[in-house]
């Protein structure tokens, strides 16, 4: 009789296994980030979204870290914060140097200790530079520990010129002369600490004039006036400036960078201003964010940068592991 022979089977244990698919990887902890030139509501947006999503605000403006000069900085104020806690605003030392480094280190403890609240951290300022060097610090294994969402506010510039002019007139208006004043030495340096912020070298010309009796009145109040407008200029230059960096790390870094235009949200007023809002920058925002926090597609190559070093500057608190807020 013939018999057929039936092919063995192999065993189990000569099938070769790849290990790494068997394991799964750590799930990384969700960042947000608010990005766009001054004067576009970045602060207003994370705001919006911390009220959507358990959230916490770090600030990455460089001149709202330090201490003092709250209405040239524009730091945000309580009723602005609606609550929501805010890091890293007014914990440095005016005369100090904060650099690039002591954000990336700082703000690497702020968004532990949010985390560690099952918050999400929610990054918002126009410091561009020092979004770039958090998130290409290899130092802090930035990109092992997280995964980010890029938002980009957005403003047409001739908007955004006229929203920069009205703002400094309401600055003045709430009293920005009086607070340099206070702040104005004849030998001040200008590159170093808070003095560095527009709207304080500006009034130099200004303030020198107040001190000289040989000044008259007609001539201080041209000085003012140019003053005035020089804070307009260079604000406007600085909006120039954070939308070539926007561009460069979208287009040369390979950013996925998320652009809400919110151009016609400053061109209305009012009710129709808060309409405008909501359904082109609100909403499209917390949609991107609740996609990504729910469903991660948000995937991009990260690329290194070395610390540049840096004296720390931060006050002894914020070294620990909880980080002060203000807007409890």
């Amino acid at each position: 009789m013939m018999m057929m022979c039936r092919q063995p089977h192999a065993s189990l244990l000569q099938i070769p296994i790849n290990l790494s698919l068997l394991r799964r990887r750590p799930q990384k902890e969700k960042v947000v980030v608010v990005m766009g030139p001054t004067g576009t509501g970045k602060s207003r947006l994370a705001v919006d979204l911390a009220g959507r999503y358990p959230a916490e605000i770090i600030n990455s403006d460089k001149m709202q870290v330090y201490e003092g000069l709250d209405i040239v900085t524009n730091k945000i104020t309580d009723e602005e914060c609606d609550g929501v806690p805010h890091h890293l605003i007014g914990i440095v030392d005016p005369d100090a140097d904060f650099t690039s480094s002591d954000f990336v280190s700082t703000s690497s403890v702020a968004m532990k200790s949010i985390v560690g609240r099952n918050k999400l951290p929610i990054i918002a300022g126009g410091s561009n530079s020092f979004i770039e060097a958090l998130v290409d610090d290899r130092n802090y294994e930035f990109q092992s520990r997280y995964d980010v969402c890029f938002l980009w506010v957005d403003v047409a510039m001739p908007v955004l010129q006229q929203i920069v002019s009205d703002r400094v007139n309401r600055m003045v208006a709430a009293g920005m002369v009086d607070e340099v004043r206070k702040l104005f030495n004849p030998n001040s340096d200008y590159s170093k600490g808070i003095r560095r912020a527009i709207g304080v070298p500006e009034f130099d010309s200004f303030f020198r004039s107040e001190y000289s009796s040989s000044t008259d009145e007609k001539i201080r109040s041209k000085l003012l006036e140019s003053a005035i407008n020089e804070t307009k200029i260079n604000t406007c230059k600085l909006a120039c400036r954070q939308l070539r960096k926007i561009h460069r790390l979208k287009n040369i870094k390979g950013w996925k960078i998320h652009r809400l235009d919110a151009t016609k949200a400053f061109q209305q007023t009012g009710r129709d201003a808060d309409d405008a809002w909501g359904e082109l920058v609100a909403g499209p925002g917390s949609a991107i964010v609740n996609q990504f926090i729910h469903n991660f597609d948000h995937s991009r190559i990260f690329t290194t940068a070395t610390s540049d070093g840096g004296s720390r500057v931060i006050r002894e608190f914020e070294r620990g592991t909880e980080v002060a807020t203000v807007c409890r």
